[in-house]
């Protein structure tokens, strides 16, 4: 599923309202940010690690998905919307290490979507797709020769 200009902008404004939520002049607490997105109603929720929820919008273009899973066709948009957003959420007032977490109805995590930590760095899964294969190619190369 292309993501329109207008699906890209709902998303970053439900970014920034979680954002708001943890300024950074407030007092930082220990928590995860919680992602749902809901096939039945196109619902895109946020929740903290209390299952609080912190904002709640419907993007429209989820309203009749045009994928079977819509999960996998949100992860990708939701890791490029909050890479568009790090500076405000490395200033969120959230204890290090913490993630946004893509989780299903039954809060089941789908996908790691980004991680914010000082010393760790979260690979993308499509970075590492094939790797396998390659160092095997490689090595049978290396022993051959």
């Amino acid at each position: 599923m292309e993501a329109t200009q207008q699906t890209i902008q709902q998303i970053g404004r439900a970014i920034n309202k979680v954002v708001a939520k943890y300024a950074p002049t407030s007092e930082p607490v220990m928590t995860d940010i919680l992602l749902q997105v809901r096939p039945d109603s196109g619902e895109l929720r946020a929740y903290n690690d209390d299952m609080e929820e912190l904002t709640r919008i419907v993007v429209d273009q989820w309203l009749e998905p045009t994928e079977e899973d819509l999960y996998e066709a949100a992860a990708p948009l939701l890791k490029k919307c909050l890479a568009q957003a790090h500076e405000q959420i490395e200033r969120m007032s959230i204890l290090h290490p913490f993630s946004f977490v893509l989780i299903d109805d039954d809060r089941e995590t789908i996908s790691d979507l980004y991680l914010v930590d000082d010393d760790t760095l979260l690979v993308d899964t499509e970075l590492m797709k094939g790797l396998n294969e390659d160092l095997n190619k490689f090595l049978e190369q290396l022993l051959k020769d």
